[in-house]
């Protein structure tokens, strides 16, 4: 069963893409497309492998062009992380006790 939560989703509105740094309101939290994480034919992978990308840069990576699939990967894991990066400075991730 995979991970879902819309909340978490909901969190890349108003936000930078965390690639290209666009903030055209065109951001949305874009799911891995990695067995790994879930992904497997017609199912996205869990909410939380997902990162804060805009329209270019979420069509590059769903549509491969011009990337290898290593390339592809990469790109997939820096985004992912550098999402997570962004949330826990804005506050938006917490630890509790």
């Amino acid at each position: 069963m995979n991970y879902r939560n819309n909340a978490l989703l909901k969190l890349a509105r108003g936000q930078r893409c965390v690639m290209c740094g666009a903030d055209d309101e065109t951001i949305v939290s874009a799911h891995s497309n990695l067995g790994e994480h879930g992904k497997g034919m017609g199912i996205k992978a869990d909410d939380c492998m997902s990162a804060w990308l805009c329209y270019g840069c979420h069509t590059k990576l769903d549509q491969g062009s011009g990337m290898t699939r290593d390339e592809r990967r990469d790109f997939t894991l820096t985004a992912i992380c550098k999402t997570y990066q962004e949330m826990w400075r804005q506050g938006l991730l917490g630890v509790s006790e």
